[in-house]
């Protein structure tokens, strides 16, 4: 009996592979794993972000707005304020990938008073003129022209005088979404 349960051992590990005792690794077990393990390539670092151009840039003289609008219908702002008085010099840059026809934008300023509505209804039926009414052309203080995705625009107009002004896109449907207001003092 004493010699069987000492021949119980030898015989798991022949059973196991081997027939002697198998020598103990001097190395830590996550470090065999590790060896064991292909070698994976570090993911490649992400470029670092473009620095974000600020929307209002005054330099006492000329007032520069950089707006960007996307194909989420959004402006990047909602808000511009700016002194009376000043040249203004406005950089419109369409951030986003689809063509005009499907996702055009513009910046259009309007004078006070204008219904934002009715000028947005009326344009619906021309896109000829970037969705500006013949009839309602009285009303636009500035605009750029109608942008597809990766495309700009750059105008330049003095700035009104003391007040909230509206501005919006008026491609059709995006007023509703795409507008905001140009405080000027």
């Amino acid at each position: 009996m004493k010699i069987q349960l000492l021949a119980l051992p030898f015989l798991f590990l022949i059973a196991c592979g081997g027939s002697e005792p198998a020598k103990e690794s001097k190395k830590p077990a996550a470090a065999a794993k590790t060896e064991a393990a292909p070698k994976k390539e570090a993911p490649a670092p992400k470029p670092a972000p473009e620095p974000e151009t600020p929307v209002v840039v005054d330099d006492g003289t000329v007032v520069t707005i950089n707006l960007t609008a996307n194909d989420a219908m959004q402006f990047n702002t909602a808000e511009i304020k700016i002194a009376a008085g000043r040249t203004v010099k406005l950089n419109l840059k369409h951030v986003g990938k689809m063509p005009a026809e499907m996702m055009g934008h513009n910046f259009v300023l309007l004078a006070q008073g204008t219904d934002l509505n009715a000028f947005s209804a009326a344009g619906v039926t021309a896109p000829k003129s970037d969705y500006i009414a013949k009839a309602m052309a009285d009303k636009v203080i500035a605009k750029t022209k109608l942008l597809g995705g990766g495309q700009s625009d750059s105008i330049e107009f003095k700035a009104p005088a003391a007040g909230t002004y509206d501005f919006l896109c008026t491609f059709p449907g995006h007023s509703a979404i795409m507008k905001g207001k140009l405080i000027v003092s």
